[in-house]
């Protein structure tokens, strides 16, 4: 696989240093400060009807639905118009394996296979090698409109948008003076994420920060077998939700067709695990499937459930095997291609998280209408916190930006070059300057984007329908 990050081993400090500092007369650092869009700039809401094409025709009205709630759910939705933005626009060349959808809302806190609590990103849909910096103005601009969203003055708006890319600008500095091996253990749990916050909170939000902390804990696989199974006389089984969940059982008239592609999935998923994984995977049976609707961006996409249980029906094991699709970022990039596009979420999510689910892996299957699709499969529900950016005031809002900001810069720091990227960015605060001006840019033009879905919307462009 090739290495982002635009750099040789064999170069010097230094020499990694100039390469950094020449990539500003590709692309100054003032030249980020401001969003145009291109005169052939493609309509938005014809992005999304051409991605609503390739998806369950029942579900698109959903996501129309939970995209024109409000600005910011619509760019949660909306990664495939940012990149198509971005991508024509000149860029600094300085490559890292980018998440592809860094909106606030995909940082959180999870768990390591060591039991402990981490903050890091969760989403890698769209993950992708490309220039660092569209991760950050992605990032930036999400800010910026959950900031508009809570009332915030422009003022508070631009202050979280500077603190969150002055993070990660810092925190690149940081990692820039870091041996190799030290960068790759880096990580962000629970205790170091305290400390950070620890001397910007009052009392007040210290106490959100710990009961969050707390939640997290209480989200194991074993909540999520209670509240997603029940007891039944053919032993344990998901229970249905519809429309948000739904069995197998029910989607289809006969479904043991389904039910064997679906096994196919999980022998192909299991041999992408490494021996010691596929051993553990063998204590453990398939009990039950069923089809579940996810987030924003992502309704309509096939996502199931699979329920396993080892020794009983109180051992289980739920996975989440999730179609993968090819990277928004994929046109307008010249990065690696995969001949499966679950393969490139998985390997994507290894080299920037920094701690990852023992159970992650990959497949392949042809479904019932005879079109082939990829799938990652996951644990489900494993000690997952969800930031609520919509309670939070102006201070908190900046202090999640700052865990944000500098998660974000461990990851690239991992796949790109941190010296290069650390002398690109330079001491000063130019360049948060600049992304403070663009995510005010950007979020004019998602607000004007949103108005178009809505305006689709009622002229019966597009149906959107809630569940």
């Amino acid at each position: 696989m090739a290495v982002p990050g635009s750099f040789s081993a064999s170069l010097s400090p230094a020499e990694r240093a100039a390469y950094g500092r020449k990539a500003r007369g590709r692309a100054p650092r003032s030249s980020h400060g401001s969003f145009e869009a291109a005169r052939e700039r493609p309509d938005p809401v014809g992005v999304i009807e051409r991605q609503s094409a390739r998806r369950l025709p029942e579900l698109v009205p959903v996501r129309y639905a939970r995209m024109l709630e409000s600005p910011f759910r619509f760019y949660r939705g909306a990664a495939a118009i940012m990149a198509a933005d971005l991508g024509p626009a000149r860029d600094t060349g300085l490559t890292v394996q980018l998440c592809g959808d860094a909106h606030l809302l995909n940082f959180r806190l999870l768990a390591s296979p060591e039991r402990h609590l981490v903050f890091d990103i969760n989403d890698f849909d769209e993950t992708l090698t490309g220039p660092f910096e569209w991760d950050v103005k992605r990032l930036a601009a999400s800010f910026a409109i959950a900031g508009r969203a809570n009332g915030f003055r422009a003022e508070e708006q631009d202050d979280v948008v500077r603190t969150c890319v002055g993070a990660y600008r810092r925190r690149m500095r940081e990692f820039a003076g870091m041996r190799t091996l030290d960068i790759w253990y880096a990580q962000d749990d629970a205790d170091r994420m305290r400390d950070l916050m620890a001397s910007s909170m009052d009392r007040a939000a210290r106490r959100r920060t710990a009961e969050a902390t707390a939640r997290a804990r209480t989200r194991t696989h074993l909540r999520a077998f209670g509240k997603l199974t029940r007891g039944t006389p053919d032993g344990r089984r998901i229970a249905p939700d519809p429309p948000l969940v739904t069995p197998l059982r029910d989607l289809l008239d006969d479904p043991s067709a389904e039910e064997k592609g679906l096994r196919e999935v999980l022998d192909g998923y299991t041999r992408s695990l490494s021996s010691e994984r596929r051993h553990l995977l063998r204590h453990y049976h398939l009990a039950d499937v069923a089809r579940k609707v996810v987030g924003v961006g992502s309704v309509g996409t096939r996502c199931w459930i699979v329920l396993l249980l080892g020794r009983d029906d109180d051992d289980p094991l739920l996975l989440q095997a999730k179609e993968a699709q090819e990277s928004v970022l994929a046109p307008h990039t010249d990065g690696e291609r995969y001949d499966n596009q679950g393969r490139r979420v998985v390997a994507g999510q290894r080299l920037i998280q920094t701690t990852g689910d023992i159970l992650l892996g990959w497949t392949h299957a042809v479904g019932l209408d005879g079109r082939p699709r990829d799938f990652y499969v996951r644990q489900l529900h494993d000690w997952k916190g969800v930031a609520r950016p919509e309670t939070m005031d102006p201070g908190l809002l900046r202090l999640f930006a700052r865990l944000c900001g500098a998660s974000l810069a461990r990851a690239h720091a991992r796949s790109g070059d941190p010296i290069a990227l650390a002398a690109y960015l330079g001491r000063g605060d130019r360049f948060d300057r600049a992304l403070a001006a663009f995510a005010q840019d950007y979020a004019d033009r998602n607000e004007r984007d949103f108005e178009a879905l809505g305006a689709a919307a009622r002229s019966g462009r597009v149906h959107a329908a809630t569940l």
